[in-house]
């Protein structure tokens, strides 16, 4: 019996140490989610870039710090199957009462299956389906706050109770007028509830924690009357006087799918409970995945894992097969998707036709650049798998001879398992929101104004779709301009159109920070035979960028020119370029709103007065 009982306490001391790790890697990545309410009150954005920035890779050292005392302490990478057996056993007993125990069951997979050869990997080892509920999990420490409060304001309270719920976060800065921004968002919130009377069960939920990102701070929440439940985030930004003021009030769940959108940036929000904030999220966002809002909220590991399980459950659940993504085909990424699956899977080529000059680590080098970055709402975040297992039957054959053909070094066909059961296995993929690619979108449009005997509405609506397109194609460029972002490639089929309308960038592998360009003029022809010659007569460093020349690729078509230059055609102009390039590098910081412009309460005062 000794040597089993000497198993068991190896066992529990391997399942301890991943534990410890594990609340290790929480209680840093929690410590510096706090600390982002100290950089907001101080105004120190570059502070708060770099944590937003460096955040990202607490997990990914974590694990490799509890990996390193495994193997040093407890030999675990040379540890028989049966302890493992009793590691997981183990650790589902720590888990109980515990805070974070779905983040906690990810970090012992990421552990776990960086110890075992993957010969002898078993699903049995894992947590393929949550072990333990995170059903009505609350913080249960002295003083600790609920995961929202609750206020229950009257018709003669209202205005006070809203001033309450502000102050209740306790910023260390002063507002410019706390009753006059109260009274703001009364009256937006009365357009909701104008017809409405309050109903006994009246009340406003906000988060407890709020929600940072940028320049930002943001109060989440949703208010109920009845069986009517609206939900609402307020910003609360710093104005020109250094105090704070509510810029905006934004209602409903398409306003609030903006702000959690998947091409912005995560927030930080201090959480002893997170899948607490998750399942109140998901009431205000019922169409959501849980996986993106752990995603928004930083926690991109467990992000990642629901993902697959959603993923997983589709492929059950779904019959058709993975196909060549529809669209012009790029130079150095292969895209392929599942017709029936809202997103598309991107493998890096082998090689790449000229006068495409680059490699595999630079490309991988980008999609990293933008996974730390600030995406402004204009770059598509994406998850990235290696060794992924799919069944061969689900794949066109078509679609295999294009991987075999462009990016053999990717694929691996094989009985992985050994039941009998032929596997694609590709080694490293990107994976993305499908959206529809802009160029496409263009195209409809140009189609149903040539199509014969279309009617006037038609006819309005396809031309509106032009103006909507260019003129938000220009934004977008101006946003990641604003975030110190040059997309390299501009064509519009490097740009998608999301559900809500809005133009992302997904094309990664020419991006480059503004201010490592050199924004230029196309010098004047010297002579004659300068201005006939199909070459160019100047000098052209590596990081040189003309603008004057996107016109030819971009304004071939009359109506695409017209609406482009009438709303953007500064971006044809280097001093555009160069301005926002200098004013960058002298340490600016552009505010990127995730929200219109004409919502915000200053810009409402402005036009009244104008009006």
């Amino acid at each position: 019996m000794f040597p089993q009982r000497l198993d068991s306490t190896v066992a529990y001391d391997i399942a301890k140490a991943m534990m410890d790790g594990f609340n290790r890697h929480y209680r840093l990545f929690r410590a510096e989610s706090a600390r982002a309410k100290h950089r907001f009150e101080s105004r120190d954005w570059p502070a708060q870039q770099r944590a937003q920035r460096e955040r990202i890779e607490f997990y990914d050292l974590r694990v490799r710090e509890c990996l390193q005392r495994l193997v040093k302490e407890f030999k675990a990478d040379q540890q028989p199957m049966a302890v493992w057996e009793q590691v997981k056993l183990h650790y589902i007993g720590l888990l109980v009462n515990h805070h974070q125990p779905e983040l906690a069951e990810t970090f012992f997979n990421s552990v776990t299956t960086k110890i075992l050869k993957r010969a002898y990997f078993q699903n049995d080892f894992i947590f393929v389906r949550p072990a333990v509920s995170t059903e009505y999990i609350e913080n249960d420490e002295p003083r600790a706050l609920p995961t929202y409060r609750s206020y229950y304001p009257t018709h003669e309270t209202m205005r006070a109770e809203v001033r309450r719920m502000v102050e209740d976060f306790d910023l260390r800065v002063p507002f410019d007028d706390l009753g006059r921004d109260a009274g703001l968002v009364l009256e937006a919130m009365r357009q909701r509830f104008d017809h409405h009377k309050l109903r006994a069960n009246f009340q406003i939920q906000a988060l407890s924690g709020l929600f940072y990102r940028n320049k930002g701070a943001y109060v989440v929440g949703k208010i109920i009357n009845g069986f009517q439940e609206v939900p609402f985030a307020l910003p609360i930004l710093h104005n020109e006087n250094g105090r704070l003021v509510i810029d905006a009030a934004l209602f409903g769940e398409d306003d609030l799918l903006m702000l959690f959108s998947f091409a912005r940036a995560y927030f930080m929000v201090d959480m002893e409970v997170p899948s607490a904030y998750v399942q109140f999220l998901r009431s205000l966002m019922p169409r959501k995945p849980r996986a993106e809002f752990y995603n928004a909220l930083g926690l991109a590991k467990q992000g990642k894992t629901l993902f697959y399980r959603d993923f997983l459950a589709h492929m059950r659940h779904s019959t058709d097969k993975f196909r060549i993504a529809p669209g012009i085909k790029g130079m150095v990424m292969l895209v392929f998707d599942l017709p029936s699956f809202p997103f598309v899977f991107k493998l890096i080529k082998d090689f790449y036709p000229a006068p495409k000059d680059t490699t595999r680590e630079q490309i991988r080098g980008k999609y990293l650049l933008v996974k730390q970055h600030d995406r402004v709402g204009r770059m598509a975040d994406t998850l990235e798998f290696s060794e992924v297992g799919f069944p061969r039957a689900r794949f066109t054959d078509e679609l295999i001879a294009e991987i075999q053909k462009f990016a053999p070094s990717q694929l691996e066909i094989s009985d992985r398992d050994g039941d009998g059961t032929t596997e694609v296995i590709l080694k490293h993929c990107y994976i993305e929101r499908r959206m529809i690619p802009l160029n496409i979108y263009l195209q409809e449009a140009f189609d149903t104004l040539q199509t014969p005997d279309v009617d006037d509405t038609s006819l309005r609506r396809a031309r509106g779709q032009i103006t909507k397109a260019v003129v938000e194609y220009g934004n977008a460029i101006k946003d990641l301009v604003a975030a110190n972002i040059f997309p390299g490639d501009m064509l519009w089929k490097n740009f998608g159109i999301t559900r809500h309308g809005k133009v992302v960038f997904y094309d990664y592998d020419e991006i480059e920070y503004i201010t490592d360009c050199n924004f230029r003029r196309v010098p004047p022809p010297r002579n004659e035979e300068d201005e006939m010659s199909g070459e160019v007569w100047y000098s052209v460093g590596p990081h040189d960028v003309f603008p004057e020349t996107f016109e030819p690729f971009l304004l071939g078509n009359p109506m695409v020119r017209e609406d482009f230059m009438k709303h953007h055609a500064d971006l044809l102009d280097a001093s555009f370029w160069q301005a926002h390039k200098e004013r960058i590098a002298a340490g600016h910081v552009y505010d990127v709103f995730p929200y219109e412009r004409a919502r915000r309460f200053r810009a409402q005062a402005h036009k009244e007065l104008l009006d």
